[in-house]
This record gives C-alpha cells, structure tokens and sequence, in this order.
C-alpha cells in the first residue's frame, strides 16, 4: 500500500482518473479537491504506484475517530479492475471493517468483491444506485467523449424567473444545517447534522431566503465536490426554486474550474426533470453507494 502524501503525487493521481472518467468520477472529484488545499483531510491510498490498480480516499485516521459516523467514515474508490482489487480492500490499514462506514463509488461492477467482503468481515451491508449525473461544462471540458452518444446541449437552459422581491440568493449559514438535515433522505439524526454543518462551513452553498430570512430553499456541496442535500420548503414547491439554485450553482462552480456532479434516486421523477431542463447528462455508469454496519 503506498500514502500518496506529496502534492506532486496527488496532482498525478488527478490527471491519472482524468483517463478513466467517468468511472472514476467520485473519487476524482475528492482529489481534485484535494488539490485545491484538502480541507475534508481527506488521504489518498493506492495498491501500487505509480501504475496503480486501485485507489482509496477516506479521512485521515484522526478524522474517523466515531466508530458510529459514517457520514465520516466515508471511502471513495476506483479500480481500473474491480475484479482484482478484494486483497487491498480487505486490508484492515485500508479499509476499518469494525466501524460503521459508507463506501461510494460510480462503478456498479465493485458490488461482488464489496458484498464478498462484507460477508468475510461479518458486515450487514445495505446498497444504494441511482441516476449520475454530470453538467454540460464539465461533460465538454472533461468527456467530450459522450457528447457523440447523446443529444448534447453545452448550455444549461435558464431556469424560469423567480419573484426576487419575495426571494433573496444568499449563502447557508450553520444554523440553516438542523433544517437541511430534516429533510436531507440520508439524514435526521446528530451525525448527519455534523456533517452539514462541516460542509456548510467549507464549501461554498446556495439558498433561497424568504421574505423574514427564513431558509425557503438549498443546495450544498460535499468533500467530493458532489452537488448534495438540495431541497425546499413543502410551502414553496412548484415554484421552480431548486431550479434556480441549481442554475446559479452550477454557473458559479463551473467558473471556479470546479467539476460539477449530482446524483438523483431512480424513483425521484421530480429532480429528473430538472435535471432533463437544465441539461444535465446522464452518465453511462451509476452512482453506488455501500452502508455497512458491522453485526
């Protein structure tokens, strides 16, 4: 197993999944934020370098010190062969199979070596696949690949007008988290709020104020530079408001050089349709993600 500690390291691993996108998108996002100053203190493993297999990203050990959080205890992986990588996921210097974890990866294909080891660790394991998406930008600067398999438009449509003398764009604030965690679908609870209020705090978030300042709608960011936890007031849908936010964050990302990303369930017609109006692009491999909970 090699750290890749070095910033000279990192920015190799960066261009490296840059070739395998948009397999490799998760954990590409994570390091690419990783180089932008690594503020989630966030490391980065791999089997061999510098012709790696696999990669790993997860928080430094100091980070993941609740064997209960796995909105902490969260791992990005890539592998260029998923059916290769099981030894160096079962290491317990890669992987802590005692702790309450999340594994996120946008290859499907990781699912048998994952649920094999689940089962060699004694690790009930609950997964989760929905729809990944990608901004237009980002699918023209860093796939221009798949605009030939889709009906490609590089601009995203401008969502409709909202009423600005009602509603206010403005930043989330870390008293705004306890809200966003109510109706954040992996949320609820303590350590979920944590983490909100952690992202809300580094990344740079958007929301709608009412006309008292009270949270209308959001949209925030993860360490993997993932679009997440959006929502708005039952009171205030139907009035194009994530459409607007999205729009706004996506425009001002994008100019950062961010890579722009988001994932929706399968189930939630309502977000594919903003996202058919915005143009996202559907990508042609899946976002997972991988509960596991010792037994």
């Amino acid at each position: 197993m090699f750290h890749l500690q070095s910033s000279q390291m990192l920015q190799m691993l960066e261009k490296s999944l840059l070739k395998n996108l948009p397999e490799s998108l998760k954990v590409y996002g994570t390091v690419f934020h990783m180089n932008q100053g690594n503020p989630f203190k966030l490391k980065a493993l791999v089997d061999s370098w510098p012709g790696f297999n696999t990669v790993v990203v997860c928080p430094q050990e100091q980070e993941m010190t609740d064997d209960l959080d796995h909105y902490t205890n969260t791992y990005q992986i890539f592998s260029k062969d998923p059916q290769s990588c099981q030894e160096f996921l079962g290491r317990s210097d890669v992987i802590n199979w005692k702790q309450h974890l999340q594994i996120q990866s946008a290859q499907s294909s990781l699912d048998e070596v994952i649920q094999s080891l689940a089962a060699a660790k004694l690790v009930k394991v609950k997964k989760t696949q929905c729809i990944l998406y990608m901004m237009p930008k980002t699918v023209k600067k860093l796939v221009p690949f798949l605009l030939d398999t889709q009906n490609f438009r590089p601009e995203a449509e401008t969502p409709q007008v909202i009423n600005q003398e009602m509603f206010k764009l403005s930043s989330l604030d870390v008293t705004h988290a306890a809200l966003v965690n109510k109706f954040w679908h992996f949320g609820g609870n303590e350590r979920s709020q944590r983490f909100i209020e952690r992202c809300i705090r580094t990344f740079p978030s958007f929301c709608l104020l009412g006309p008292e300042k009270t949270l209308v709608s959001w949209a925030l960011m993860d360490h993997t530079g993932e679009l997440r936890m959006g929502g708005t007031m039952p009171e205030f849908r139907g009035q194009g408001l994530v459409s607007y936010i999205l729009y706004i964050q996506t425009q001002t990302l994008e100019k950062l050089g961010f890579p722009v990303y988001n994932h929706t369930d399968k189930a939630n017609k309502t977000i594919q349709k903003i996202s058919h109006r915005l143009h996202h692009v559907a990508m042609p491999c899946d976002w997972n993600q991988w509960n596991c909970v010792p037994l």
